[in-house]
């Protein structure tokens, strides 16, 4: 497994869709699954069931105890550019030390990252 995510996403074929990725309006379908309260807007990023295991471990259980969310600590604090154990850090201590405050500090800190593209790729 990789130790941080590629510059090189397989998935990204054209400069539309290296534009959409780098500032985040991919997530925007994201929004509906927040609306119908299976997301939120804050939290754990979703992994697949692979990454959970390889990266969280016996975390794993804790990490699933809040809805994951679109947006969170990792991707304010150096998004694409961190390794995957940088991450795993982060979204522990989110779902460790949840708070209101913590949240929205999050959520304001979000609005940057995105316009910005910063550390997206």
């Amino acid at each position: 497994m990789p130790v941080r995510k590629s510059e090189k996403d397989f998935r990204v074929t054209s400069r539309f869709a290296a534009l959409c990725r780098r500032y985040s309006i991919d997530e925007l379908p994201q929004l509906y699954q927040v609306v119908i309260g299976q997301m939120s807007l804050i939290g754990p990023r979703p992994l697949t069931k692979l990454e959970l295991e390889h990266y969280y471990g016996r975390n794993a259980a804790e990490l699933l105890t809040r809805k994951p969310g679109i947006s969170g600590l990792w991707q304010v604090n150096g998004r694409s550019r961190l390794t995957y154990r940088q991450r795993r850090r982060l979204d522990l201590f989110l779902v460790r030390k949840w708070s209101a405050g913590l949240y929205f500090q999050t959520l304001l800190a979000t609005i940057p990252t995105v316009l910005t593209g910063r550390n997206a790729w």
